[in-house]
């Protein structure tokens, strides 16, 4: 990418309406832009993002179950059955078409599928199955915040799987929260699986909080095991013993949840009729658990937990590109021919690079936007590395420079 071509213009000042780190930064940065409370687009740079982040889930949910997707828009009668229309009336966006026709905007899709599955599941042969989509959500948030950790508008990966027992339920319920923690391992984020309150569906859900002063939640953590409750529905206290280990002391903390799963029972197969027969031919509910990933939510807990006073420092796994190549000082025909081949040859070692080929742009400049933008590598060429045929290599979470040739570079950064 040539940054000249880029639809890129970063920004010296952060945004006046924005107080979280990551929706000053990112606008900052020209990853994303604001446009209403709650509602952002994602622009080149942090398109490229959000799609290194979707397909470390796919990876990961691909091991689960199959892909699909469902509509946005949903009438009113599919909600109906399970007395969501009103219960969740406030949070979701509820209108009449030009017919007059109640509809909705889904903010989440338990209905929607175990209606579909009505369709898929008849037998005991046919379970346990899982499917999971990742979709476009909206939801109504009074006071919507903190940048990309509450919006009005997200991209939320729902995986919803399908049981005939308990058992069976209790093992690939396991098996989630493995992926989950290996999905925000991926994106270097220590996460610890949280009990939280099942609300009507069961006794516990589990929650996958990042401990982030930048968090809206608190939980009670045990540093020793691991065990973390939401302060919610704590058994314990800030203080006290971990009910788990009974060696470590519980630790009262801000965190952002990254994700959360439930198991949903018959709630919704049940009003829907989604039922199955077993071997001997009686018919049973379905049991269903679900889960969720917000995406924009985890891109701005990435930033929030990967950031210093000049910028962004992206991880490697989800940076939208590996390298920050500059040009520095004045377009001479020399430095900028050996700028290129640097650059054509990292492209066709298959290296992502951000050339900043930009004329008329300082020095300073440059390196401001460089370190704002947060690329895991800078690279430097300039009349003075030319000279010397070498580049100069950086971290840009390190201070220590390098000089390399530029045949040099991939196994350094590698």
């Amino acid at each position: 990418m040539r940054q000249s071509k880029l639809f890129l213009k970063t920004q010296r000042e952060a945004p006046r309406d924005e107080t979280a780190a990551n929706a000053q930064l990112l606008i900052r940065a020209n990853f994303i832009h604001k446009l209403m409370a709650g509602v952002y687009s994602f622009l080149p740079l942090g398109f490229k993002v959000k799609e290194k982040i979707i397909r470390i889930i796919r990876e990961e949910m691909d091991k689960l179950g199959a892909e699909m997707i469902m509509p946005a828009l949903h009438p009113k009668s599919v909600w109906e059955p399970t007395g969501r229309w009103k219960a969740l009336s406030k949070v979701m966006y509820q209108f009449k078409d030009q017919t007059g026709r109640e509809m909705g905007l889904g903010p989440t899709h338990e209905e929607v599928i175990a209606e579909i599955a009505k369709h898929v599941i008849t037998s005991y042969q046919d379970l346990p199955i899982a499917v999971y989509q990742i979709q476009t959500k909206f939801r109504s948030e009074e006071r919507p915040k903190s940048g990309l950790l509450r919006g009005r508008e997200f991209t939320m990966k729902d995986l919803y799987s399908f049981h005939a027992d308990d058992v069976s339920l209790e093992e690939f319920y396991d098996r989630v929260k493995e992926s989950y923690q290996t999905v925000f391992k991926r994106c270097h984020l220590k996460s610890y699986v949280t009990e939280a309150s099942g609300g009507d569906f069961s006794k516990y859900s589990h929650e996958f909080m990042v401990e982030s002063p930048a968090g809206e939640d608190e939980i009670l953590l045990c540093r020793l095991c691991g065990w973390a409750q939401n302060k919610e529905i704590a058994e314990g206290k800030a203080g006290g013993r971990c009910p788990k280990c009974g060696k470590g002391v519980l630790e009262k903390v801000s965190s952002i949840e990254v994700g959360n799963i439930f198991k949903l029972g018959t709630r919704f197969s049940e009003p829907v009729g989604l039922v199955f027969k077993d071997s001997r031919g009686a018919t049973h509910q379905v049991i269903m658990a679900s889960y969720g990933i917000g995406v924009e939510r985890l891109i701005g807990t990435i930033v929030e937990e990967h950031h210093d006073e000049r910028g962004i420092i992206w991880p490697e796994s989800v940076a939208p590109a590996r390298v920050h190549l500059l040009l520095i000082g004045e377009a001479a025909p020399a430095l900028i021919k050996f700028t290129d081949r640097v650059y054509d040859d990292l492209v066709k070692a298959g290296v992502e690079v951000l050339y900043d080929d930009r004329e008329g742009v300082s020095p300073g400049e440059k390196f401001a936007d460089a370190d704002l933008i947060g690329l895991p590598w800078r690279a430097v060429v300039s009349t003075k590395t030319v000279a010397a045929d070498k580049v100069e290599l950086k971290r840009r979470a390190e201070t220590e420079t390098t000089l390399v040739k530029p045949k040099e570079i991939n196994a350094v950064i590698k």
